[in-house]
């Protein structure tokens, strides 16, 4: 095309797009056969055109000109949307299906096409199709409060038909599954096969999937578990068969009301997130024992037994970081918010001293009530919150262990690296890096 048609074409264009903008439909629809003549695969004549034949009710000639846009050019999702539209009018599922296939082709992250291609899913009675196409909207789908409110309902159409159909596939299963734990040992087979039920629980949308989300280090091959089995642990039998020595430790420190300090403590340059409240705040404190791997010497001392007791545990060794120990308290009507940990090379030890009903505990999608003498241990880079709903204070203590599956080989490695870590953050200093 030479230069001047080219010019010739542009001037046509504008002329066409200000005649859309007076309402001049009969103009503009004039000009843009014009360009179309010239070009007969121009984009904005034959999107324009289609538009203009949609909304006069001439489906047929709407969809001659979407389909010919979609084959000159067909590198819009909107191209192909529109072509569905269209298609869906006309009665024709199987040309409304492709046109939306093509528009996932373009980009299957599409929300708009997620929803319609579910909606002619459902339409169609395919329940099967339907359900993938809906949990792909599901998967897709930000808050339905960010989502322009033309499209809300559609979202949420999906959403809940996508929420029934779990349901339904939930309880099958429950019947169908029934006889095989009862044939697998009923009670037995029902605390070994925990891993099996929540799998299906998080199959069929009861239970959220939650991975684990380190701030810092995440080491591989350490499988997502939410509280360990006790048993694993044999060493805190000593733990618990003195909690109340443990705890006589506890108040008397709490008493002379010296040395504690907030378990929250960001200056304010740092981002808080879900912690403005709790910042600097003592509704959550903490009287540490040992802090990021260093003996707190003057409150270790007025707590003997219980730093005995730490002694025996399997603590890790991360030079600044690990181990930690500490009485934890949460003052009444207080809530600790979802927040996950630092690393999975170490989970976190509760024993209980002090607990008044109304508290609970998360892990994923594990709830939990503390009991006095009954520890436990979880790993804290999967997501977790705490709550003291009582008019009365909680206490726990809280130490770090290794986790059980590292070999003694992989802990040094872990301590090396750590003390790597920090050599590195001392030269960066040193060199003003």
């Amino acid at each position: 095309m030479q230069q001047a048609d080219i010019q010739q074409i542009a001037a046509l264009e504008r002329e066409a797009l200000q005649a859309s903008s007076r309402n001049d439909v009969g103009r503009a629809s004039q000009l843009w056969e014009s360009i179309l003549a010239r070009v007969p695969g121009h984009p904005r004549a034959l999107r324009s055109l289609s538009h203009i034949a949609f909304q006069a009710g001439d489906l047929a000639r709407a969809r001659s000109l979407l389909e010919c846009l979609v084959e000159a050019d067909g590198r819009e999702v909107q191209q192909w949307l529109n072509l569905s539209v269209v298609c869906l009018a006309m009665g024709d599922e199987a040309a409304e299906e492709a046109a939306l296939r093509g528009a996932l082709t373009v980009d299957p992250y599409d929300l708009v096409a997620l929803v319609l291609r579910s909606r002619l899913c459902i339409r169609q009675g395919r329940r099967q199709e339907a359900a993938a196409a809906c949990s792909a909207v599901a998967a897709v789908a930000p808050p339905l409060e960010t989502i322009a409110p033309d499209l809300q309902p559609a979202v949420r159409e999906a959403l809940d038909w996508h929420a029934a159909y779990n349901r339904e596939f939930g309880s099958f299963l429950d019947d169908y599954l029934a006889p095989f734990y009862r044939e697998l040992g009923g009670e037995h087979g029902s605390r070994e096969l925990r891993r099996f039920r929540e799998s299906v629980e998080v199959m069929t949308g009861r239970k959220r999937r939650y991975d684990p989300q380190p701030q810092l280090f995440h080491y591989q091959g350490l499988a997502p578990v939410s509280f360990f089995e006790r048993s694993d642990f044999p060493w805190l039998d000593a733990f618990e068969a003195a909690t109340e020595q443990i705890r006589d430790e506890f108040l008397a420190v709490l008493a002379e009301d010296r040395g504690f300090t907030p378990y929250i403590n960001y200056s304010d340059d740092q981002p808080l997130a879900q912690w403005a409240e709790l910042n600097r705040n003592l509704d959550w404190s903490a009287f540490r024992l040992i802090d990021n791997g260093a003996r707190v010497e003057e409150n270790a001392a007025r707590c003997p037994r219980t730093m005995a007791l730490l002694g025996s545990a399997p603590q890790p060794d991360q030079p600044g970081r690990t181990p930690s120990a500490m009485f934890s308290l949460l003052k009444p009507r207080t809530r600790i918010p979802p927040h996950t940990g630092v690393s999975n090379v170490r989970l976190v030890t509760h024993v209980p001293l002090i607990v008044p009903p109304g508290c609970g505990f998360r892990v994923g999608n594990d709830t939990r009530e503390w009991e006095v003498g009954k520890a436990w241990v979880f790993d804290d880079t999967i997501e977790h919150e705490a709550w003291n709903d009582s008019d009365e204070m909680r206490a726990v203590l809280i130490f770090d262990v290794w986790h059980p599956a590292l070999s003694a080989a992989e802990r040094a490695m872990i301590t090396a690296m750590s003390a790597g870590i920090n050599a590195f953050a001392k030269s960066a200093d040193g060199f003003g890096l």
